[in-house]
């Protein structure tokens, strides 16, 4: 007959801790509790490891759970490996996301996420584990919004499909501090620098860029046009579409929601299409803007970049930038010269007026000799 102070499965394993052992899906299982080994301790934990027997028998046990810190938990833990998880999520979303899109999650699965966390099950992927990795990256703050973006999205259809309890990221965010970076941003062309970089080019590439600086379009925006967009009553141009080089050349959506837009073409901007109508209008493509010598379509941004603009401000003398900064161009003049915030910002595509005047405070007049007399003479 054994002591009082002896339980089935249950022993001193040293001065502070109590061993437990039970069989779980045909494995033997030992776990070591911290406890002295005392009489009411062994006791306790023989009513713990009685409880366990009955959740085993009930088929409502789970290891990760009831020894969170346990190495044998991992073996007992049912989910998908991150990596393959990933990888299937991902083919799922190939039909609602843009090709762009696309091509940017991939990136950021199969280069960043996946030799990092790829090896863990669903269940393992906690916020701890992910921002100790995240601390270790030196990308910038957009770009770790990016990466957890796409894991975010992936844990929270985990979590609706039911592959794990609750997402672990949800409504979590991680930023660094960081210094202000001054080679990103805007940095537009003055008038001297547009006249001198037009100057540089040949007749059929001019009205591209000349188009450009007045309408602010994206590249991938511009190289989409179709003359079918252009309203020359209204003298308005319909933003609908976009052209990536993920694409490969094919038609997508605009960047956002509010890409999707009129945009007003001021004089300088009809002049553009007025010369580019010699070139391209009658072409079967119905595009405006075309490759000068074999008139086939622009494929991406980084061609235009590369042939003709990077030359053209190479000659001119002009300090190099950016094809996009003819976008930032544009928002400057508008805002510079009083146009109102709202409207520079509906007509750019952003998302909001805030955007806008973060993007652009500097070139927002902010003093004036008669700012608030209109309200005094109207008022007094």
């Amino acid at each position: 007959m054994g002591k009082p102070t002896d339980f089935d499965g249950v022993r001193a394993a040293s001065a502070s801790t109590i061993e437990i052992d039970f069989y779980y899906q045909g494995a033997r299982c030992r776990e070591r509790i911290k406890l002295q080994p005392t009489p009411a301790n062994l006791k306790k934990a023989a009513r713990h490891r009685a409880a366990i027997l009955d959740s085993i028998d009930n088929g409502t046990f789970d290891y990760a759970v009831t020894f969170p810190r346990s190495k044998n938990a991992r073996r007992f833990i049912r989910g998908d490996r991150l990596d393959h998880y990933l990888r299937a999520w991902l083919d799922g979303k190939r039909p609602t996301l843009k090709a762009s899109t696309i091509q940017t999650y991939e990136k950021i699965i199969e280069q960043l996420i996946v030799p990092a966390l790829g090896h863990l099950l669903l269940p393992e992927i906690s916020r701890p584990a992910v921002r100790n990795w995240i601390a270790t990256l030196t990308s910038g703050n957009k770009r770790i919004g990016n990466i957890l973006t796409v894991l975010r999205g992936a844990m929270g259809d985990a979590a609706h499909d039911e592959l794990i309890q609750t997402n672990p990221l949800h409504g979590w965010h991680y930023r660094k501090q960081e210094k202000p970076n001054p080679s990103k941003g805007p940095d537009p062309f003055n008038r001297d620098e547009q006249a001198r970089i037009l100057g540089a080019m040949r007749d059929e590439v001019r009205p591209l860029f000349q188009f450009a600086i007045w309408t602010g379009l994206r590249p991938s925006e511009y190289i989409a046009l179709e003359w079918s967009d252009i309203d020359w009553d209204r003298k308005e141009v319909r933003v609908t579409k976009s052209s990536t080089a993920a694409a490969k050349g094919e038609i997508e959506d605009t960047k956002t929601a509010a890409g999707n837009r009129v945009v007003a073409l001021l004089p300088p901007a009809l002049e553009a299409l007025k010369r580019q109508k010699q070139y391209t209008l009658l072409h079967p493509s119905g595009k405006v803007f075309l490759w000068p010598k074999s008139q086939l379509p622009f494929k991406s941004d980084s061609d235009i970049r590369e042939k003709l603009w990077r030359p053209a401000v190479k000659r001119s003398g002009v300090r190099y930038r950016t094809a996009y900064q003819t976008r930032h161009t544009y928002g400057s003049m508008m805002l510079s010269a009083g146009e109102p915030l709202a409207w520079v910002s509906k007509q750019m595509g952003h998302r909001d007026v805030v955007f806008t005047a973060r993007t652009y405070a500097q070139w927002i007049p902010n003093a004036s000799p008669d700012l608030g007399l209109r309200a005094v003479e109207m008022f007094t």
